[in-house]
């Protein structure tokens, strides 16, 4: 049996290392550059071309969602649009539009191109930061599987990353996935290798990866509540690398470190402050109007909950399942998930390997880290999933489980290595023929995986359509309404559920008279007639209870109905005269 042997190498800052083989006996081997053997940082050049084909996959996915219409099916989508929208497009315009509940950086980051309306409409104003995100996830996801696994297994668990067809289509949208996962991806490499340079003595390395760890905690803080857990991991894993340091080198890090905390904290102060000030109540997140908890009360009957409500057992079972379907074909996620679970195993066995530990390979469990989140979201934050693989057999937050495509990607392929090289070490000619086709035939499985989601329809596209099949002939048909009404005389609406309409008819926001300027929206509420020249309520909605309330100087012209959303009613108004 040949012995498997290990080197650690100079040939850069980080540490590579050398796993040859010969046929009966074992060598070392000095890692060099372009080594496929090598475990180890990334060749100089190895990046671009990674982040390069990202770019390119990125846009073609662009231009066949594009041609199908499928920009806009989530009403998240149009949510997040809206709101980078109303920053530039209101009567008050600027940050105080961000809101209180969705985390600003997406919104802020579509800036420079939701000012064009063809660019709002479209829904390609959140395209740029979605593909970019993408392309960037990929390079970082080769990048730190370059760390863990030889450059064949590394481009398997790349290929699996970057071909998965859910990952593809968030990518043309203005939803928060695609943005994410590239910074928890990179905030993981830099854990990773800041770490890895702590242990070698390399102070320079070490400063610049903490630093670039605060920034990329920072943006996952301001992207989704998922990144405020990540950073306290991140964090709790350098201060405990950092006190094991020797004296010296603590000393000279310390500055750096405290710079990197501030940096961590300041992200979720930052946030407490902004909802204080401008939403009146500093977790306006947690209990307003609409966060999760209001929203899931709103919803659900009466009395009931969803499958999963304050049971780990249940919510567990329902995220796991989530994160199987999203990252493989049919019923394979059962056997990509086992996978992943032996080979983060595999990992945390050998952590206390001399090669392992200089590298600092455990450190990239942290990609585990959605895991306890959303299963904890799931039981006592009340964050429903529905999937049609268990009851109530319906689509709701089905891309939740994307958050764990990059721990599957990459732990399943450290388990498909595992396998390699057990076959390699065996007499048996079947064993060395099959060694030598298990890492092709994985290529192959990977493209196999995409054509077979792509044939049943990817979950998180299947869930946008569904959920889209009411809303979007809504909002169209209202906005066939708005369309008729002259762009100078304002319109009294509630955009908060259906701003699409508006984004439909091509109208600024500034012309409406809604939650987005709250003195003029007060005023309305009391006063309807006298604060719009049209008005437009929808069953169950403010200004539907403020007609009610004050229905005096109101004629209406049409009732519009569709199956599945509240019939909206127009109004115009007898008393109100242009200033």
């Amino acid at each position: 049996m040949a012995k498997e042997t290990q080197s650690r190498t100079a040939i850069s800052r980080e540490p590579a290392v050398s796993l040859r083989r010969g046929h009966g006996s074992s060598r070392l081997g000095a890692a060099a550059w372009g080594d496929p053997e090598a475990v180890g940082a990334t060749t100089r050049g190895e990046l671009f071309p990674v982040f390069a084909a990202g770019i390119v996959m990125g846009f073609f996915a662009l231009l066949v969602c594009y041609a199908k219409g499928y920009l806009l099916l989530y009403g998240d989508a149009v949510a997040h649009l809206g709101i980078a929208r109303r920053i530039i497009d209101a009567r008050y315009p600027g940050l105080a539009q961000l809101g209180g509940v969705w985390l600003p950086l997406p919104h802020l980051l579509m800036l420079p191109f939701i000012g064009k309306m063809a660019m709002w409409q479209s829904g390609m104003a959140g395209a740029p930061m979605s593909i970019v995100s993408f392309a960037a996830s990929v390079a970082g996801v080769w990048r730190l599987a370059r760390r863990l696994m030889r450059l064949r297994w590394a481009l398997v668990a790349t290929t699996f990353y970057a071909l998965n067809p859910n990952l593809l289509y968030l990518a043309t949208t203005a939803m928060t996935e695609a943005l994410f996962l590239t910074l928890l991806v990179w905030t993981v490499v830099a854990t990773v290798e800041g770490i890895a340079a702590m242990r070698a003595g390399n102070v320079r390395v070490s400063r610049s990866r903490m630093i670039w760890a605060g920034v990329l905690i920072l943006g996952q803080v301001f992207t989704r509540y998922d990144g405020w857990i990540v950073g306290a991991a991140v964090w709790c894993c350098f201060a405990v690398a950092l006190w094991r340091a020797s004296t010296e080198l603590r000393g000279r890090l310390l500055p750096c470190f405290l710079v990197f905390t501030t940096m961590c904290v300041s992200g979720p102060l930052l946030w407490f402050w902004y909802n204080a000030h401008f939403e009146g109540d500093w977790l306006d997140f947690m209990r307003g109007p609409y966060s999760a908890k209001m929203i899931e009360r709103k919803t659900a009957p009466p009395g009931q909950h969803y499958r999963g409500w304050h049971n780990m057992g249940w919510a567990a079972l329902f995220y796991t399942r989530t994160a199987q379907v999203d990252a493989a074909v049919w019923e394979t996620g059962f056997v990509l998930m086992a996978a992943a679970l032996y080979g983060a195993w595999l990992r945390w066995k050998q952590r206390f390997d001399a090669a392992a530990k200089a590298r600092a390979d455990q450190f990239a469990l942290l990609l585990w880290v959605p895991l306890p989140f959303y299963i904890y979201s799931v039981a006592y934050g009340s964050v429903p999933i529905f999937i049609p693989q268990l009851w109530p057999h319906s689509y709701y937050n089905a891309r939740y489980g994307m958050e764990l495509l990059p721990a599957l990607c990459i732990y399943g392929a450290l388990a498909a290595e595992r396998l390699d090289v057990w076959m390699r070490a065996q007499t048996a000619g079947w064993a060395r023929v099959g060694a030598r086709l298990w890492q092709p035939l994985a290529m192959v499985l990977c493209a196999l995986n995409c054509m077979g989601m792509m044939y049943r329809v990817p979950p998180v596209l299947k869930e946008g359509i569904v959920n889209a099949t009411t809303r979007v002939p809504f909002e169209h048909a209202l906005a066939g309404t708005l369309e008729q009404i002259p762009v100078n005389e304002p319109v009294m609406m509630s955009v908060s559920a259906h701003v699409g309409a508006v984004q439909t008819s091509g109208r600024t926001l500034q012309s409406m008279v809604s939650e987005n300027d709250e003195q003029r929206w007060q005023q309305g509420l009391a006063d309807p007639a006298g604060s719009a020249a049209y008005v437009i309520s929808m069953r169950g909605d403010p200004v539907d209870s403020a007609v009610h309330a004050h229905p005096d100087g109101l004629t209406e012209l049409s009732v519009i109905c569709t199956t599945g959303q509240p019939c909206a009613r127009v109004y115009k108004s007898d008393r109100w005269r242009a200033n």
